[in-house]
């Protein structure tokens, strides 16, 4: 019996050690803890500022030449000469191409020797007539003769500049798609002739943008193939009609074009400026979070001014002096641009927002400023190039 009573206090004594050591532990580690104060989430952060911000509407339009078309010849033949190269610059009237047309001009010929004949005949009848030697009926018939014989001449010239095609205008001339001695059907493209510069843009607004449109308002294009540069232009035309299908109307631009870089066919990123600068209080979108209930924000504080303790949980242990917390704020949201978005009320000028990694916030929750990694914030952001 005694061997048992034994046995049963040294099992006792060692779960009582086991017991006091595992506390001692947890007791060192609460006091570990303890010492390390609150948990802190680390966020960016930036100050509210103003900015100016000209108001704009924005659409994608196209670009197309001032002048552009595609030429050919009116009437079919064999290619005999080409007089210019694919890429050209031509100025109007230039020889571009020319069809072979020799029987042509000899049949020119045959009715000019025709229509000088007929002219000399009614000369003669017409001093016969003055010595009453001829009726007015002849010398009547001899002059429709001689009309008839000058219009035949006209015609035939009029053919015959037909087998000489000439630049209609000035401009660039585009890859040449015929060849010497093919035959050219009426109509065949010879080669595309643009004028560059300067060039339109083309483009659509809705129908709630027509109060604010105006000819002669400035407008910017931008297109990725220049990354990083604006063209700038102006508005000169407006459509006098609303498509009934998209309720959109048209609007055309100009821009100089003096070293051909836009080309007619591009796609191009068109801004108007339709006012005069307003000035924003501006946040980056990021440190916004929409919920249904409203838009907000957090803002950095000393954590003296903020609450550290949440209902129904135990009190929290203090935080040091200098320590930040985040405070939680409504704000009315306005107009964005590019990474930005404007604020109408809710915070002042200067306050200090988080930009990122509120997600893990809550209001009085303590934070370490990190801004090695910010948050985009620009009011025109462009494509990166990988």
């Amino acid at each position: 019996m005694k061997r048992w009573l034994v046995l049963i206090a040294v099992v006792v004594a060692l779960v009582v050690l086991i017991g006091g050591i595992k506390g001692y532990g947890a007791y060192k580690m609460f006091q570990a803890f303890a010492s390390q104060g609150p948990k802190k989430f680390t966020v960016s952060t930036m100050k509210a500022q103003y900015q100016d911000w000209l108001p704009q509407l924005s659409a994608v339009g196209s670009l197309r030449a001032e002048r552009g078309a595609d030429l050919s010849a009116e009437v079919g033949g064999i290619v005999d000469q080409i007089d210019f190269r694919s890429g050209d610059e031509v100025k109007p009237g230039q020889p571009l191409l020319r069809l072979r047309a020799a029987d042509d001009r000899a049949h020119l010929e045959s009715l000019r020797a025709t229509a000088a004949l007929a002219e000399t005949n009614f000369k003669r009848d017409q001093a016969q007539f003055q010595a009453q030697a001829i009726s007015q009926a002849v010398l009547d018939s001899d002059s429709a003769t001689l009309r008839s014989a000058r219009a035949q001449v006209a015609e035939q010239e009029a053919l015959v500049a037909k087998k000489d095609v000439r630049a209609p205008f000035a401009g660039q001339i585009g890859i040449r798609a015929v060849d010497l001695g093919q035959y050219l059907p009426a109509g065949t493209k010879i080669a595309t002739l643009q004028q560059l510069d300067p060039i339109y843009v083309d483009f659509t607004l809705p129908q709630q943008s027509l109060e604010q449109l105006r000819v002669g308002q400035k407008l910017q294009v931008a297109n990725d193939v220049f990354p990083g540069k604006t063209f700038n232009g102006e508005v000169i035309a407006l459509d006098p009609q609303v498509d009934t299908d998209t309720r959109n109307v048209k609007v055309r631009g100009t821009l100089q074009n003096p070293d051909h870089k836009l080309l007619p066919g591009m796609y191009a990123n068109v801004s108007v400026q339709v006012g005069a600068p307003v000035r924003y209080l501006t946040l980056p979108q990021t440190a916004i979070a929409y919920n249904p209930y409203g838009a907000t924000v957090y803002l950095v504080a000393p954590a003296s001014q903020a609450v550290t303790e949440t209902q129904g949980q135990p009190p929290q242990p203090r935080p040091a002096p200098g320590d930040l917390a985040a405070k939680q704020v409504f704000v009315t949201t306005g107009a964005t641009r590019g990474d930005q978005v404007a604020i109408l009320k809710g915070i002042s000028e200067g306050d200090e927002v988080v930009t990122s990694g509120q997600i893990k916030l809550r209001n009085g929750a303590l934070v370490t400023i990190n801004n090695s990694v910010e948050p985009s914030n620009d009011p025109n952001p462009k494509p990166q190039e990988h």
